[in-house]
């Protein structure tokens, strides 16, 4: 079975993992990306457009630097070896697509590109630009310039990012396993491998942390999570095992989560987001209204956390855990203030006429 074909995926992401590019002696398994790069040279023959999201900067770049433990000793030879291995990265993807024709173009990106909403709308058009002119863009989270603060930390969750921005139909994550299993396979022989997802929330608690090469930064909670951010966004996720050649051909055993219906851009991107610079905290009414589409007023609202200003990203936590994220139309200092208040309290406790929400409901995603 072809994993999204053209014909009915035009846009596709396919990432591909640390573990798949860089051998264990550090060096680029060349042979076997010359066969994957077949493989996208004849979906974009066929007419889909590709994006590929790669890992490897700094694991190539240990080798060359000599570093200890992959260049991930240290914050510092992790930004010291993606600086010198994303040349080297970037130089094999545009060497091996060139010979097929095809132009390669490099996107390095941070958390906070794809988090501020104008930053994520310039990136959104940059990659509709280069898929516009049949360029096939590469894209890398900027290693050297991200912090452990501030980053995504794998290009899982990356991947499903930028399937957004695009407004990709499918993700495919070819790493070192076939898919998602009912227990590690690794440690359980008898684990049963599930080939289709329909509800994240019922194999969430199946993933394992670890990666099994020991040199990518994800396991299969970032698959998940990542799953979770593709599907809401419309776009289908397969995780599909690279440890063969021409992984992108007949699609040997893989795992499918099935994408949710599309939301509006802005709503993805809110539900989406990976950081926040705050929490509100609500009651079961409050909760009860979000649930039927409302927005999140003063008098439903119960604890603020964190210091944020008018226009951040909040998430909305509710008697049950976390039901929604959304832009706050207050500053954290000002929420405190109106806390359990009424609409016609809050002037004379602010000193101007108060906004309609804490966060209105055209600026909230339920999760």
């Amino acid at each position: 079975m072809d994993l999204f074909p053209p014909a009915t995926c035009p846009r596709l992401i396919v990432k591909v993992g640390s573990a798949l590019l860089v051998a264990p002696d550090g060096a680029v398994r060349r042979d076997w990306l010359a066969t994957l790069v077949a493989d996208l040279a004849a979906r974009a023959a066929a007419g889909q457009q590709l994006v590929i999201v790669s890992s490897g900067a700094i694991a190539l770049g240990a080798r060359r630097l000599g570093l200890a433990r992959g260049g991930r000793a240290s914050l510092e030879d992790a930004q010291a070896a993606a600086a010198t291995g994303q040349i080297a990265l970037s130089q094999t993807w545009a060497e091996l697509l060139a010979g097929h024709g095809l132009t390669a173009a490099q996107m390095l990106v941070t958390l906070d590109d794809l988090e501020d909403r104008r930053r994520y709308l310039n990136a959104a058009a940059t990659l509709g630009r280069l898929l516009g002119l049949g360029v096939i863009p590469v894209v890398n989270e900027n290693d050297s310039v991200a912090t452990e603060e501030i980053r995504f930390g794998d290009n899982d969750r990356l991947a499903a990012r930028i399937a957004q921005a695009a407004g990709a139909q499918g993700v495919v994550l070819l790493s070192d396993v076939d898919g998602l299993y009912d227990a590690n396979p690794h440690t359980h022989p008898e684990a049963r491998h599930i080939a289709r997802v329909e509800q994240i929330d019922a194999v969430a608690g199946m993933a394992d942390r670890g990666s099994a090469s020991g040199m990518g930064s994800g396991g299969m909670v970032s698959k998940i999570a990542a799953a979770r951010i593709a599907t809401g966004a419309g776009a289908h996720l397969a995780i599909a095992s690279g440890r063969r050649d021409h992984p992108l051909g007949d699609a040997a055993r893989h795992t499918l989560f099935v994408a949710d219906r599309i939301a509006p851009a802005r709503k993805a991107w809110l539900a989406g987001g990976l950081t926040s610079r705050g929490c509100i905290h609500v009651d079961a009414g409050a909760a009860r209204a979000l649930a039927a589409g409302g927005s999140l007023l003063a008098a439903g609202a119960t604890r603020i956390e964190g210091k944020f200003a008018r226009g951040d990203l909040v998430t909305i936590e509710g008697p049950d855990g976390t039901i929604a994220r959304g832009l706050s139309e207050y500053a954290a200092d000002e929420a405190l203030r109106l806390l359990g208040t009424r609409s016609d309290e809050q002037a004379a406790l602010l000193g101007y006429a108060p906004r309609a929400a804490l966060v209105h409901r055209n600026h909230l995603a339920l999760l």
